[in-house]
């Protein structure tokens, strides 16, 4: 039997580059449409001061529908497209090198794709924990207005030490593991989809 490890895989010169960036651009935006709502309560959860308006995720779900409806979900959601390219930048490396352990632990029959979607979440996790601290000064220095983020990084320090820098942290785990797993698929289903027609029986899924 074949080794699957060895075989020929899907790559950029493959690509009908129309299909690609057609499917590429409609499947990023309907991604970051299902999970901005987790993204702003995430945000609103980071920037009070302890628990002085929300005590929690539901709490603040409950109370920005409330108070905004469903478009009170969506504030800023043009800006937060140009947010996540740090967080981009860590995550492909270690999604890489999660699938590339999987793949020597997974026995050899199991599909590609399914080392894959795990490796997502892992990798999304790992980011989460490197970046988060940004995350965190970025949003303050966004949502308050500030102009420094070493002033900014100081006075979160000075007013919730260390800790404050992990805030909202499970929360954007929990937020990223299904819209990771959904871009992990989704990618590997959009370089199937586009693959050019007389190269479809010689790549493996």
């Amino acid at each position: 039997m074949e080794d699957k490890r060895n075989i020929q895989i899907i790559e950029w010169e493959h690509l009908d580059k129309k299909k690609f960036y057609v499917f590429g651009v409609a499947m990023t935006m309907m991604i970051r449409v299902s999970v901005y709502p987790f993204t702003l309560i995430r945000t609103r959860l980071q920037v009070q001061k302890g628990k002085s308006l929300y005590h929690g995720t539901f709490d603040a779900f409950i109370k920005i529908l409330q108070a905004d409806g469903l478009r009170g979900f969506y504030r800023g959601y043009v800006a937060s497209l140009l947010t996540y390219i740090p967080n981009s930048a860590v995550w492909w490396p270690f999604y890489h090198f999660y699938a590339e352990q999987l793949s020597y632990l997974c026995p050899k029959e199991c599909p590609h794709i399914v080392f894959q979607a795990v490796s997502g979440p892992l990798a999304a996790a790992t980011a989460s924990i490197l970046t988060n601290p940004m995350d965190v000064i970025r949003t303050r220095v966004q949502v308050e207005g500030k102009n420094s983020i070493i002033l900014t990084f100081r006075q979160l320090m000075a007013e919730e030490g260390p800790w404050g820098l992990m805030k909202g942290l499970s929360a954007r785990i929990i937020s990223a593991t299904p819209s990771t797993i959904v871009i992990v698929v989704g990618y590997e289903s959009l370089k199937k989809l586009s693959l050019r027609p007389e190269l479809v029986d010689s790549r493996h899924w």
